[in-house]
């Protein structure tokens, strides 16, 4: 039997990204990615759900560089779960997407400077 694990989201980023370093010196990224649901709730609105992200390397540099607050990317990946021990020692559980690539979707960087890009940029690992 095959098992599948893969996710594909396209959405809005909640707050503006900010990579940092592991001890090894990789990147890493976590971004909170808002997405529409397909259907209204009772009172008419479209509710959203927000999706905890990982990126690493070069994707979590360029996502870094990129994108901000309301950027739309598109993300596929795989769901993984963790747990930890917080300091008042209570277990916490975390579900999260880990990227295996990211597309920004806006047609510009908003808030910069930076030139507008031509096509969507695709970043695979």
């Amino acid at each position: 039997m095959k098992v599948i694990n893969q996710v594909t989201l396209v959405g809005r980023l909640t707050k503006d990204p900010e990579a940092r370093k592991t001890a090894e010196g990789r990147s890493v990224l976590n971004v909170t990615v808002a997405v529409n649901r397909q259907f209204k709730n009772q009172q008419g609105q479209v509710d959203a759900d927000f999706v905890l992200c990982k990126l690493w390397n070069k994707a979590a540099d360029n996502t870094d560089k990129y994108c901000r607050k309301g950027s739309v990317v598109g993300i596929t990946g795989r769901i993984q779960t963790r747990n930890y021990e917080n300091d008042q020692g209570k277990r916490i559980y975390v579900t999260e997407v880990v990227a295996e690539s990211i597309r920004f979707l806006d047609s510009k960087p908003p808030d910069r400077d930076q030139a507008p890009a031509k096509e969507p940029v695709d970043l695979p690992f």
